[in-house]
């Protein structure tokens, strides 16, 4: 544990005079004035800022500072959906909140980038406010499996998705001066033995899908920073790995900024600086003093370590701390407008029977599970603790909206759900946690309540919650309802279905669940993931009509756990308990300083074989033409809209799609265009089809129109040959498909490939194994 040593490290000032103060023009005469000593310091992190007297209480940490050159200390914060820091600093009486946004997932389903680009920007101007220099942010990584624990965080099962919101996010929070750090690079799809586990993945799916969002990310937005992840590709670290930190993110895909670790992350401090990871975060005594020695015993080059000092430089004279006297204040109720904004355009319609948006003669409403009390908006870890300095329930959504909730319901709610707080925390829930706290168990209300609930109530609204977070993987049985939550849909439905009223369901989750075998059983089934603290108010807005849905789903909804082919291998079963931490001045992982003797290695723990290649989410299921319950890309509307392509063409390396969009319903709306490629045969084996552009109208009125434009590269419709490490675009016919989701396909125009196309890649990342493709996707 070495959080205290390297906290006393980072304050020690030398007695060497400086000749030169850093600015952004003499940032090589300030290395050539640094002490070994010093320069060492500056890779190395601070320690957690969770102690007595740290500037920002609750925050990531810092870099280290030198006054005698000038140079500060840059101050990093948890994301991605909420600036995580204390709330309260010792004596001191003020509040310093920060708002809770909606979660990635939430955000991704806008398919607006410039929803994620508001979101980015409101966020970016609390951390300006507050003094912060870098939002640790966002996640850009796969959604491989519907139970990886960090896909609250994520953005979508699709590349092109991903690498289009995390660049708006990004570009949304650097437009207030202040940076991001795009993270955890790469193949970073599960949390169990998080930081030990090796994924394993052939190079053309590292290539086009886990690596591509961002690569896209990169290209369009150039985060300041951005942060390898614990886990290892192929056998190696990724903040260890060459091939992966300079030879594609900088020299193929051209990133400028500084490369951190995440924290605590990899074993060898010095291979980490040769690998160009520039930064080990939050630091560690034992990193300082290998690197120190290696230079010393010339086993690291000294150019290399002022290589990485020069990258952290080049952000620290970016920043505001060093030129900017921060409000230490921000416009929350400005901020908590955008969230219920974004918040509700994030919400998908998934069912709907005529049931909604409520209707008039709709005054008095029956709300039914314990998440319509104790609303989940946002996921849990660092980056959130899941609430924020308030949160909306559905009762105080709906009170606001004008209806009238059955107070005899919410008296039993209320008892109900203060005896499961005493049965799950007799002592009191946990002040922090990385992993998603217990939640109350349902309760299904007797045959004669029911009765009485029907006559006094006009609809019911059953809401079922989901949680998830940091260090755990959800567990197999959380995909599916549990008995109560089977029964308690089931029952309402009946009862007031009986008596001619409408029953709804609304999912506030953080991920797929299993729908297909009860949504016939209800009216109209909303997906309002997480959707930041004013869910309540959130959903509400979407009940009543005051927003029409347009959201779409960024995933696939499989109609049983089993049915993607990275089910089996995925750790749905297996409990892992998350290594100690301490919570010392620096409250950093204890790492260990001496390898354990080796044990065999076990299966989706230590290793995961990414068996299903390309065919991952709606890659698979549309290929194989295998049934889901809800597609990727699907979300009705309380009105209705025609597609018609105006024009279609491709002129050198651009590809160009021009869609007229019309709404042909009653109400005002919005809509995605969702454009998708089909190949022609011959080349390599590819999906059915795959996504390559996307837009959102605005809002349209009752046969209004609007022509959207979409555009991707020639190349993006190319594959990579592992044999020649190459990108090859067959010639041929490929069909550009219009479509509302993955399986509403709208309009179909073709365009030809006159010439085959190949452009050649670095050639990293070749596994020394072949990866065996799973039976499922086998032909």
């Amino acid at each position: 544990m070495v959080g205290i040593g390297v906290a006393a490290l980072c304050m020690v000032t030398p007695t060497v005079q400086a000749q030169v103060k850093l600015n952004a023009n003499n940032i090589d005469e300030v290395i050539g004035e640094m002490t070994l000593e010093e320069k060492v310091h500056m890779v190395i992190g601070c320690g957690m800022s969770m102690g007595d007297g740290a500037k920002f209480p609750g925050t990531a940490g810092r870099t280290y500072d030198i006054p005698r050159l000038g140079i500060p200390s840059v101050y990093l914060a948890d994301g991605p959906h909420r600036l995580a820091m204390s709330v309260k600093r010792d004596f001191d009486s003020r509040f310093y909140y920060a708002t809770e946004f909606p979660s990635g997932t939430t955000v991704a389903a806008t398919f607006d980038p410039n929803a994620a680009y508001q979101v980015g920007a409101a966020l970016g101007e609390e951390v300006k406010d507050y003094g912060m220099d870098v939002l640790l942010a966002p996640g850009a990584n796969l959604m491989r499996n519907a139970l990886c624990g960090r896909n609250h965080e994520y953005y979508s099962e699709d590349p092109v998705v991903t690498g289009k919101m995390a660049a708006g996010y990004i570009k949304g929070v650097q437009s207030q001066g202040v940076g991001t750090c795009l993270k955890h690079f790469a193949v970073n799809n599960q949390e169990t033995n998080r930081n030990n586990n090796d994924s394993r993945v052939a190079q053309r799916p590292l290539r086009e899908l886990y690596l591509k969002g961002f690569e896209i990310a990169v290209k369009e937005s150039q985060p300041w920073s951005i942060m390898t992840s614990y886990n290892k590709v192929n056998g190696k670290y990724t903040c260890e790995d060459i091939d992966l930190t300079e030879n594609i993110l900088r020299d193929e895909w051209g990133f400028k900024g500084v490369v951190m670790s995440d924290w605590n992350a990899g074993t060898d401090a010095v291979t980490s600086m040769k690998a160009g990871n520039d930064m080990l975060q939050p630091g560690q005594e034992r990193q300082y003093k290998a690197i120190l020695e290696a230079v010393q015993n010339g086993t690291l080059d000294e150019a290399i370590l002022n290589r990485n000092v020069k990258r952290i430089l080049e952000l620290v004279v970016k920043c505001h701390t060093f030129n900017y006297k921060y409000a230490n204040e921000t416009d929350l109720k400005a901020h908590a407008i955008i969230d219920r904004t974004i918040g509700a355009e994030g919400i998908v319609l998934l069912d709907n029977r005529s049931a909604l948006p409520l209707t008039a003669n709709v005054k008095t409403i029956a709300l039914y599970g314990t998440t319509s009390y104790d609303m989940v908006p946002a996921g849990m870890g660092f980056g959130s603790t899941g609430v924020g300095y308030y949160c909306v329930s559905l009762v105080e959504g709906m009170r606001n909206a004008g209806y009238t909730v059955d107070a005899d319901i919410i008296k039993k709610y209320k008892k109900h759900l203060f005896d499961e707080q005493k049965r799950l925390y007799p002592n009191g829930k946990p002040p922090f946690s990385l992993t998603p706290l217990k939640r109350a168990e349902e309760f299904v209300p007797t045959s004669d309540e029911l009765s009485a609930q029907v006559k006094n109530n006009d609809v019911a609204i059953i809401t079922l919650g989901r949680t998830s977070g940091e260090a755990s993987d959800r567990r197999v049985e959380e995909f599916y309802l549990k008995e109560n939550e089977s029964a308690l849909i089931k029952q309402v439905a009946e009862a007031y279905r009986a008596a001619g009223k409408k029953v709804i369901v609304i999912l506030n989750i953080c991920s797929p669940v299993e729908t297909a075998s009860w949504k016939n059983m209800v009216d109209a089934v909303i997906c309002a993931f997480q959707p930041g603290q004013e869910v309540g108010n959130c959903v509400a807005d979407v009940l009543t009509g005051k927003v029409n849905p347009s959201g779409h789903l960024p995933m696939t909804f499989a109609i049983k756990y089993g049915d993607a082919p990275s089910d089996s291998n995925f750790p749905y079963d297996y409990e892992f308990k998350m290594p100690s931490f301490a919570m010392g001045s620096g409250m950093n992982f204890e790492s260990k300083e001496k390898e354990e003797k080796p044990k065999e290695a076990v299966r989706n723990v230590d290793f995961t074989d990414y068996e299903e290649g390309i065919y991952v989410g709606y890659r698979y299921f549309e290929t194989f033409d295998k049934e889901v319950s809800y597609p990727f890309g699907h979300g009705l509307s309380y009105t209705t809209f025609s597609f018609e392509i105006v024009s279609s063409d491709i002129n050198g390396d651009n590809c160009e799609m021009k869609v007229a969009v019309k709404n042909t319903g009653n109400c005002a709306g919005k809509e995605s265009v969702q454009v998708y490629v089909k190949a022609p045969a011959g080349g390599l084996e590819k999906p059915a089809k795959e996504l390559k552009a996307f837009a959102k109208t605005k809002l349209l009125q009752p046969g209004e129109s609007e022509v959207v434009t979409l555009s991707w590269k020639l190349m993006d419709m190319a594959s990579l040959n592992e044999k020649s490490s190459s990108w090859e675009l067959p010639k041929g016919t490929y069909q550009w498909m219009v479509g509302a989701s993955s399986a509403d396909v709208r309009c179909t125009v073709t365009q030809k490939v006159s010439k085959a196309q190949k452009v050649k890649v670095h050639n990293a990342m070749i596994p020394p194994y072949k990866i065996a493709q799973h039976d499922m996707v086998k032909r």
